[in-house]
């Protein structure tokens, strides 16, 4: 390995911008469930079918219809 290395022409990671962040967050075990199953069907992580599912939502602006009574 050098003892200095020069990146005086480095240009910055393209890609930076599409990396995930990791959050900790609290689903029902039920909801899991669901995911997992679906996960195994299409032979995807399930993690990554629950983010596909909540880029969808906000890519489609849907919002949750609550009526509290």
């Amino acid at each position: 390995m050098r003892k200095e290395y020069d990146f005086s022409t480095a240009r910055s990671n393209p890609y930076a911008s599409q990396l995930k962040k990791q959050v900790t967050i609290r689903l029902d075990e039920e909801s899991i469930s669901y995911f997992k199953s679906l996960a195994e069907e299409v032979g995807i992580p399930y993690q990554s079918l629950i983010n596909l599912y909540l880029r969808d939502c906000a890519a489609s602006h849907r919002k949750l219809n609550l009526n509290w009574k």
